[in-house]
């Protein structure tokens, strides 16, 4: 039994090389410095949990990422340049330290989900309303004392999470998210 054991312990790390290399091939990148070096192939890059407070202005060179996640990453700001991931269709922001967002998120017409919930925004730019295929927009846990206008231009939303911010009131356009199924407003200060 110990023999078969110790075997199965050096077979591990080739493993789990060959899962590397395997998701590496299909486009999926854990590591922003190799995601850096092969932009092309790039589909989905996953930093969750990386003690990131930015990111480098390359990010715009990932022009086939689809998906990216900088969940639980000490983000502090974004780059302009996050606008340029034109195939983008889901970033998750999730419980970062984003006071602001460069009002170039609006460029992101392939995005369907934004998930900037647990983060320290005061403000969302305009731009926001340009995001014609968004269909999640998750802005709960933030310190929101109000929404531009321009949310009711999301024509796709089907889900908008608002609870726990310093909302008093909502702007009437939110009226004008035909598609919207769920909104929370949760709690609020």
């Amino acid at each position: 039994m110990l023999l078969f054991l110790q075997r199965a312990a050096a077979c591990i790390p080739i493993f789990l090389f060959l899962f590397t290399e395997l998701r590496a091939e299909e486009g999926f990148y854990w590591n922003l410095a190799e995601a850096l070096q092969n932009p092309s192939k790039v589909r989905v890059l996953g930093l969750a949990h990386q003690p990131l407070t930015s990111l480098p202005k390359e990010i715009r060179q990932l022009q086939t990422l689809e998906w990216l996640n900088l969940g639980y990453s000490e983000l502090t700001s974004l780059p302009k340049e996050i606008g340029q991931l034109q195939n983008l269709q889901e970033l998750n922001l999730w419980a970062n330290q984003l006071a602001s967002l460069p009002m170039e998120i609006g460029q992101l017409q392939n995005l369907q989900t934004l998930d900037l919930g647990d983060n320290q925004l005061t403000s969302i730019p305009k731009k926001i309303g340009q995001l014609q295929n968004l269909q999640r927009l998750n802005l709960g846990g933030n310190q929101l004392s109000s929404l531009p206008m321009e949310i009711g231009q999301l024509k796709n939303l089907q889900i908008l999470d608002l609870g726990d911010n310093r909302l008093t009131s909502l702007p009437k356009e939110i009226g004008q998210l035909q598609n919207l199924q769920e909104l929370n407003l949760g709690v609020t200060n």
